[in-house]
């Protein structure tokens, strides 16, 4: 932490105990507390879940953590961004009195039994949500959920929160933790906020900081094949095969685009999908507007693999 300047008005903890005894001072206070975890790298996305934070709470905590827990033994643990400088000047920036806390807890305090990546080594104590978890995101990151899930039930153990925000661009990690603030009687309100994009309508995500500015500008083939089925969708196609074939086409003729460019990476679609807005189940046939239904996507750009999803007929908040 010697390196590190802390701005003024941002109380910056290493120690649970430390954080906790500052939360107990806003209980004495009969004042509100918003949170807002992260693994830090922060952007305009995480800027805007602190600020939709502030407006509905006297204080705002966050945590910054990147969380063994929830990568696998062949992903990118060792090489995510860690911007901690520019993260808390990111934070200061909101202005005076916006963000007042964050954590930056120690492995070693979030995992006493320490954490294997591999999962048959674990030891300790961990939360899964069963039936939301194994599908999408989870077929290609079996035990993602189970890091996400662990982790966040034990910072909402820690920081006690009033009100917990989260963006809808990982929106099965929305169902999957919203279902487990329920299941486990977490007194924690939970907010879905959309997805903030860039000027061109990439979604933001920490892991572009991996692009180069010619992955970026291919990358937009996923909202561009999203918009395009929503607007299908609106039209009154509502056939889920139908929509998802002009989904893969869009992301097929970028990856011919790339070919042509005869750039020195390639795009690879790792899953599309259309599920229920209700329990994710996948909809293989006609879409009911009632239910509603969520159309997600996974693309490797490179070696960087980008994630989103458009909810269509979906109330994300109660």
């Amino acid at each position: 932490m010697n390196t590190i300047k802390i701005p003024p008005g941002i109380k910056v903890f290493n120690k649970i105990a430390d954080f906790r005894q500052w939360r107990r001072s806003l209980l004495l206070e009969q004042k509100s507390l918003g949170y807002v975890p992260t693994m830090g790298a922060l952007h305009q996305g995480h800027l805007a879940l602190v600020t939709a934070a502030k407006k509905n709470c006297d204080h705002v905590a966050l945590t910054i953590f990147v969380n063994p827990a929830q990568f696998a033994p062949t992903e990118d643990l060792a090489t995510y961004p860690r911007t901690l400088q520019s993260d808390l000047n990111s934070l200061a920036g909101l202005g005076e009195g916006v963000a007042s806390a964050v954590l930056l807890p120690q492995i070693e305090e979030m995992y006493p039994s320490g954490i294997d990546l591999d999962v048959s080594k674990q030891k300790g104590t961990f939360v899964e949500v069963l039936g939301l978890s194994k599908q999408l995101e989870g077929k290609t990151r079996p035990n993602f959920f189970r890091g996400v899930s662990t982790v966040v039930s034990k910072f909402l153990n820690i920081v006690q929160p009033d009100h917990v925000y989260f963006g809808q661009k990982d929106i099965q990690q929305c169902f999957v933790i919203r279902n487990m603030i329920s299941d486990l009687h977490f007194p924690t309100k939970m907010h879905i906020c959309p997805t903030v994009r860039d000027e061109h309508g990439l979604a933001l995500s920490s892991r572009n900081a991996y692009l180069t500015s010619a992955q970026k500008k291919h990358a937009l083939a996923l909202s561009k094949s999203l918009e395009h089925m929503k607007s299908m969708y609106q039209s009154g196609i509502l056939d889920a095969p139908i929509l998802l074939q002009k989904g893969i086409e869009i992301i097929q003729e970028t990856q011919e685009q790339v070919k042509q460019e005869g750039l020195d990476w390639e795009m690879k679609l790792d899953y599309i999908s259309i599920n229920s807005a209700k329990d994710l189940s996948e909809v293989k046939g006609k879409i009911d507007k009632r239910e509603g239904c969520v159309i997600s996507m996974a693309v490797f750009v490179g070696k960087t693999r980008l994630i989103d999803n458009i909810c269509l007929d979906v109330e994300l908040n109660e």
